[in-house]
């Protein structure tokens, strides 16, 4: 599953944020942000459709590929302020995101009733990020200080999935994703948060934050609905 550094371009950016931006600015912020989250959707589902017919050579090339992927990702922390690059780099990550993706979702569509796992996958990751985000606006409890804990939390789930790498062990892999939707579901709440204050540097970082969040519940849930509804 992606697991990626959610932190990647935050450094100091919550107290910048604050500290230089207006409300009429952190609205536009806002638009801008989910703006682009939508156009990251279309991207990486782009990048799904194309590599689905080619997944058994992704899956082949998967290292080369997944470092390509996080090379992008670390690359776009350094061309974020640099219009017109920032957002070929950011697009070609999402793109490379729905690639990656294609090996499981063509694996889920060779299953009896595969395209209605994906489906309900989407669908259900759809429900999950909207409720989420809703919550994050409405609320009154502050969920922007649980950066470290969220991140210890992460850390802790890929060391986790590293280890079930080499055991192998299935109900291991079902806990995982398990504890992958909670956690991103957590993370929604909060990058939403931080979004509605300004707290991103850019809005490529609050998109690619969201983007992130969404790919993972997806995926996570993508396994479960595919462990719960296989045929095995």
């Amino acid at each position: 599953m992606g697991l990626y550094d959610r932190d990647y371009a935050r450094d100091n950016s919550f107290v910048y944020g604050n500290a230089s931006k207006s409300d009429t600015q952190i609205i536009s912020f806002v638009k801008e942000t989910y703006k682009l989250f939508a156009a990251s959707m279309m991207a990486g589902a782009v990048g799904a459709y194309v590599g689905v017919p080619m997944a058994g050579t992704i899956a082949a090339w998967f290292i080369p590929l997944f470092i390509l992927e996080i090379g992008l990702l670390i690359g776009l922390h350094f061309v974020k302020h640099k219009p017109g690059i920032n957002l070929v780099v950011m697009f070609a990550f999402v793109f490379m995101t729905g690639l990656m993706l294609a090996p499981l979702l063509a694996h889920t569509l060779g299953m009896n009733g595969g395209g209605t796992i994906i489906g309900n996958a989407f669908a259900m990751t759809s429900v999950v990020f909207g409720t989420m985000s809703f919550y994050a606006i409405k609320t009154t409890k502050d969920f922007t200080s649980y950066g470290k804990p969220l991140m210890i939390a992460l850390f802790v789930i890929i060391g986790f999935s590293i280890v079930n790498i080499f055991l192998g062990n299935p109900m291991i892999s079902v806990i995982i994703s398990g504890a992958v939707v909670f956690l991103f579901s957590i993370l929604v709440i909060y990058d939403t948060q931080n979004i509605m204050r300004g707290a991103y540097e850019t809005p490529i970082d609050g998109a690619i934050a969201l983007y992130l969040d969404f790919l993972n519940i997806f995926t996570a849930l993508l396994h479960l609905f595919g462990v719960f509804g296989g045929d095995d």
